[in-house]
Formats: structure tokens, C-alpha cells, sequence
């Protein structure tokens, strides 16, 4: 895979999350960003030689700011090469079942996980959505 990116504002999840995925090694860059706004503009800088499209976001849900509920109504917004080959994991550390039930109406989200980011999860998402990189 090319590249994941991580949107996260508690910056130890994020290095967590990182280091289990570089770990697996499955993926050439991982970017890490602190909310939504700073997601939409590096997506939006996304055609640039320097700036990898990713193929995977991890989106938390609770940030300040902009909400992960808030980033993907935004999101949808993008011009459609910036987004149509994107996969889209929320993740929470809600025990909040609404939170579940509402990402799987949502047609842009295609996987929900707990934080952080555990091995056995990844690994069957990527089996699911990305079986050439395995």
C-alpha cells in the first residue's frame, strides 16, 4: 500500500497507532494529522509529487474542532479522484453502540475499530479491502 493516513487530535494515539502499523509493515507512508481541517487540506494536496494519496484513513470520531462525523460530510465534498479509492475505518473509544449503528449507514465508511489499533484488527481489514497487499 501506499500510503495511510492517521486522523487523530491526541497525539499519543496517533503515535501508538503508527508504530503498530509500521510494525506490520504494510504500507510505504504513513501520515499523520491532528483533526479534520489538517486532513482535508493535505487530501487536498494530495495531487502534488511530494503528497501520497492515501488508501486508508484511520478517522477518529471525537475531536475538537471538527468531528469525525463532520470530516466525512466535508469529505464527500472532494473531487472524486481524491477520494473514490479511499477506504474509511472510524475508530472510537466509545462503548456507545448509536455511534456503531450510524457509521454503518454511512455508504463512505467501510470498517469501524476500537482505539488503539490492534494487530489482529488491521490484519483482517487489509484482508478485506486491500487482499493484493497481503
Amino acid at each position: 500500500m501506499n500510503c495511510i493516513l492517521l486522523i487523530d487530535d491526541d497525539l499519543p494515539t496517533n503515535f501508538i497507532n503508527e508504530r503498530v502499523l509500521r510494525k506490520m509493515d504494510c504500507s510505504e507512508k504513513i501520515k499523520s494529522v491532528q483533526g479534520g481541517f489538517e486532513a482535508l487540506s493535505y487530501l487536498k494536496s494530495a495531487d502534488k509529487e511530494d503528497v501520497a494519496q492515501p488508501e486508508l484513513i484511520f478517522l477518529d470520531i471525537n475531536m475538537p474542532g471538527m468531528n469525525g462525523w463532520e470530516f466525512l460530510e466535508e469529505f464527500t465534498k472532494l473531487e472524486t479522484d481524491l477520494k473514490s479509492k479511499v477506504i474509511v475505518v472510524m475508530l472510537t473509544t466509545s462503548l456507545n453502540p448509536d455511534e456503531k449503528d450510524k457509521a454503518d449507514k454511512i455508504p463512505q465508511i467501510s470498517g469501524f475499530l476500537n482505539k488503539p489499533l490492534l494487530v489482529e484488527g488491521i490484519d483482517q481489514l487489509l484482508k478485506k479491502h486491500f487482499p493484493e497487499h497481503i
